[in-house]
């Protein structure tokens, strides 16, 4: 009832063990707090929080608009629902060095277990669009150096984002990587590779455990998790899947009610108010109203 009974500790913890083991971890994207408790209760190993879902959630593009404050918060609110450890979209970290280090630290009391810094110019761009800037090797390592420096949990997972192949090519991704890793990041995340081989030549060149990103329309085929697995990825994150099917939804819910005045048709499709009730556990928020509320008027 209320919030996740595991502390962020304790998550930061599991996420560290859970790499350590091996295997692949799933991490889709939470568009609320309530579809992070969806996301547990299917079984998955993590939530993400993705800036493109913040952003559209906000009605804005993905192109460095939103703020730490918002990010904080909606990050947040999403990890004090789930028991799964979170990982937060950090863009470029909202600033220079020192921003940097403010973002790890509010992020951390946030709650999450480990968050990205990226490679880009800041302001950025979706990771899966034309027309992106990276910064030089130094800003970048300058970044993941400040980033490791100002967080207070060791476990925290910090993970370094490198946007460089889309600009430079897949040797300067590798080479981009080892310099991050030099650098103190606990994992890689290459943006918008192209085959499962560019992945494997990333994993090949890091000790450290890689992210592959599945989101749907980008640069990337939508590989299977037994594909990711066997080239040695440990992290697949789907940033705006959820988002994307349930605007999808509501677009076609919109439209029946204009073509045909109604939803009757489509009650199959939606998620029934007693399933609703059993993710938000309103069972046991009226069971503690019961069991506090117990006082009656003598006679």
């Amino acid at each position: 009832m209320l919030y996740s009974t595991t502390s962020p500790a304790d998550k930061r913890a599991a996420l560290r063990s859970r790499l350590a083991g091996g295997g692949l971890l799933r991490f889709p994207g939470a568009f609320n707090p309530l579809s992070a408790r969806l996301i547990q209760d299917k079984g998955m190993e993590g939530v993400y929080v993705s800036g493109a879902v913040l952003s559209a959630d906000l009605g804005l593009p993905d192109i460095g608009l939103t703020t730490l404050t918002e990010v904080a918060g909606r990050s947040q609110q999403i990890a004090r629902m789930t028991d799964l450890p979170v990982l937060v979209d950090a863009d470029t970290g909202f600033g220079e060095p020192m921003n940097v280090a403010r973002t790890v630290q509010s992020l951390e009391d946030a709650g999450v277990a480990g968050l990205h810094i990226e490679d880009q110019v800041n302001p950025k761009r979706c990771g899966h669009l034309d027309g992106k800037q990276v910064v030089d090797v130094d800003t970048a390592v300058q970044r993941v150096r400040a980033a490791v420096d100002a967080r207070r949990d060791p476990n925290l997972l910090i993970m370094a984002r490198t946007d460089i192949r889309a600009v430079q090519g897949l040797a300067a991704a590798v080479e981009r990587a080892e310099a991050l890793v030099d650098a103190g990041a606990d994992a890689i995340f290459p943006e918008a590779m192209t085959d499962l081989a560019e992945f494997a030549a990333v994993r090949r060149a890091v000790d450290v455990p890689v992210l592959a990103n599945m989101t749907e329309f980008g640069k990337s085929e939508l590989f299977t998790t037994s594909q990711l697995a066997d080239v040695g990825i440990s992290i697949v994150i789907y940033p705006v899947s959820l988002l994307r099917l349930a605007m999808g939804a509501a677009e076609r819910g919109l439209d029946m009610i204009d073509d045909r005045g109604t939803l009757e048709p489509m009650l199959p499709e939606m998620q029934h108010r007693a399933r609703l009730y059993e993710l938000v556990d309103y069972e046991g928020y009226n069971h503690f109203d019961t069991s506090v509320f117990t006082y009656t008027r003598p006679d």
